[in-house]
């Protein structure tokens, strides 16, 4: 068996560089750490109805929701910040504090956002993610949706998760 004793070395350098190049691949599929922020409201729709009751209940599921589906899209691993007293949000807090919130927690991306409620029947919501080590915009998303019941906050939050996971997935592509 001289032959098969000479294809040892060879053996173990194929297998060498095919867990080199399986790690690296590992690596560059990772899925990337992003903290999802709570999302500002605005309303200027001038409706006499008062609604904030209701649109912090939505806002709040709109939250939840893009944050687990974002997790579960397999594209980011979503991570959790510790604002203190103060709700993670743009809106309510520095730029900076927020960046290093983010890092402390080992996210990597930041998702911000709000809605703007401009009509009785037409939201806007604005979404954007940072690169924290970079300090540099990534994605930067704008939609308008119809309707203000939970229905259409669910379908506009749905849109926008799958918008950006598939966002996500194209750049890792390349």
């Amino acid at each position: 068996m001289p032959y098969a004793h000479a294809r040892t070395p060879l053996i173990a350098a194929m297998t060498l560089i095919v867990a080199t190049l399986a790690g690296a691949w590992a690596q560059a599929v990772a899925p990337a750490t992003i903290a999802v922020l709570d999302f500002d409201y605005v309303d200027t729709s001038g409706e006499e109805k008062d609604q904030r009751d209701q649109h912090e209940a939505r806002l709040r599921a709109f939250g939840a929701a893009l944050r687990q589906d974002l997790d579960a899209g397999g594209a980011y691993r979503v991570v959790t910040l510790d604002c203190g007293p103060v709700p993670c949000s743009a809106g309510r807090m520095t730029p900076q504090a927020l960046f290093e919130a983010a890092k402390k927690a080992g996210a990597r991306l930041v998702l911000y956002g709000g809605v703007h409620k401009i009509s009785t029947l037409v939201q806007l919501a604005q979404a954007q993610i940072v690169d924290v080590e970079k300090n540099l915009l990534i994605d930067d998303r704008r939609l308008t949706f119809r309707g203000d019941d939970d229905e259409a906050w669910r379908r506009a939050e749905q849109y926008l998760a799958r918008q950006i996971a598939e966002s996500a997935r194209a750049e890792q592509v390349k």
